[in-house]
């Protein structure tokens, strides 16, 4: 790993808050995910399951968590099983963790391999009257893809069919959405990565650049900073192109007087940052971009006070489109007629603004949490508010990550520029 050791406190506490939610006498299981190969005997980058991370921040291909907390065997009610290390292995991948490794970065004291764990896990589940699997559970999952997590499922239940099976990605979904605040000081770490890239690019663009040049410069920031990698692909378009939300081409020449629209984040310590920022190629906006920059921010600012807890992501939403239309009526961009005879099914808004505000952010970046029950304390959510407008060849959004708390909001992009002024300013500030 790139980053300096993140204290195993934060996994200790992550595994005491799942455990307070099982059943008696329950087991649960966490496999990580397969090595999965492209072609030929050439492999996928690995990433680890991101439940086993929130639980053990280990970061070893073939590695699992079990948590037994009433086993009879006080030792074994936390486990974490790793691939036994050898010299042949090690000699083509590198080092493998050792036991005391593994309990430093996990806080977990029983580390078993892998090729010796079944005889202990066949006492656990003899003992055990309910099991917790886990599966992946996003709403926005391609069910018909591939899903190596059933593959397990499938296998315990055909060896264990008498048990009663319960859902561990219910419990998941509700205690990821909450952040620790040592959650959020890795998450921070991530953001202030993200924040010095930006610095560093607005200080490199200039017209003539490529989009890829600037992937570059934030790539190069990141990596020398400890960021484990970008926390999902950049997004770098400019002109028409920031109109396509997951543009990731990154491949055209960035032209005097356009707009580019730069969506990246650093993943730290397998926590994500997410930041949106649109600004002018030559350091120096138009009035029209100018006049539609600040509706977005104005958009942006209004959503920010309305995120609090105790309202649904529902509510939010709708009020935040409202303030959209407002903001579209006073470009110009729609009309009254235009809202009075919209179809309530697609809204006149939605030709310049087509995309959700707000999402769950956290290990993954598009991270578990409700979609449908009201906020609560402790939940870290974007806001991403935009204006697309396909006559004028423009796009802007403008995101931020907000950590909802008892005291208020604190937006970890706080003093990051992002007023037209401020933008101006640090471009203006060339070497």
């Amino acid at each position: 790993m790139k980053y300096t050791p993140i204290p195993s406190k934060l996994y200790t506490q992550n595994r005491a808050r799942f455990v307070k939610r099982m059943k008696p006498n329950s087991v649960a299981i966490f496999p990580d995910n397969p090595v999965l190969p492209t072609n030929g005997d050439a492999i996928y980058t690995y990433r680890p399951n991101s439940d086993v991370l929130w639980l053990s921040g280990v970061v070893q291909e073939k590695s699992m968590v079990i948590l037994y907390p009433d086993n009879p065997d006080k030792n074994a009610r936390e486990v974490l099983v790793l691939i036994r290390p050898n010299e042949h292995l090690e000699k083509w991948e590198g080092h493998k963790l050792r036991k005391d490794e593994a309990t430093a970065i996990s806080g977990i004291k029983n580390i078993q391999w892998l090729d010796s764990i079944d005889a202990m896990l066949q006492v656990m589940m003899h003992h055990a009257d309910n099991v917790y699997l886990d599966t992946n559970e996003n709403d926005r999952l391609d069910t018909s893809l591939f899903r190596p997590d059933l593959l397990f499922v499938h296998d315990m239940m055909k060896r264990f069919p008498l048990h009663n099976y319960e859902r561990a990605a219910r419990i998941m979904k509700d205690l990821r959405g909450i952040k620790t605040k040592e959650e959020i000081d890795v998450t921070q770490k991530a953001v202030d990565i993200t924040h010095k890239a930006f610095l560093r690019v607005m200080q490199f663009i200039k017209p003539g650049v490529y989009e890829h040049e600037i992937e570059a410069e934030i790539t190069h920031e990141f990596l020398r900073n400890r960021a484990t990698r970008h926390a999902y692909d950049c997004i770098i378009a400019s002109g028409d192109r920031a109109r396509v939300l997951h543009y990731v081409e990154n491949n055209s020449e960035c032209k005097d007087g356009e707009l580019i629209l730069m969506d990246f984040g650093a993943e730290y310590g397998n926590y994500c940052a997410d930041m949106t920022r649109t600004i002018p190629v030559n350091g120096k906006f138009t009035k029209r971009q100018k006049d539609v920059y600040n509706a977005v921010l104005d958009v942006h600012n209004f959503a920010k006070k309305l995120l609090k807890p105790g309202i649904s992501i529902v509510d939010y939403t709708g009020k935040v489109n409202a303030e959209t239309e407002k903001q579209l009526l006073k470009l110009g961009l729609l009309t009254k007629n235009d809202i009075k005879n919209q179809d309530p099914d697609n809204p006149a808004y939605r030709k310049y603004f087509y995309h959700g505000v707000s999402h769950h952010l956290g290990i993954d970046v598009h991270d578990l949490g409700t979609r449908v029950e009201p906020l609560k304390e402790g939940m870290l959510l974007t806001v991403e508010p935009g204006i697309y407008i396909e006559e004028e060849q423009m796009g802007i959004r403008i995101e931020n990550n907000i950590w909802l708390t008892k005291t208020g909001n604190v937006d970890l992009f706080k003093g990051i520029p992002i007023t037209v002024e401020e933008i101006e300013a640090a471009m203006k500030r060339k070497k």
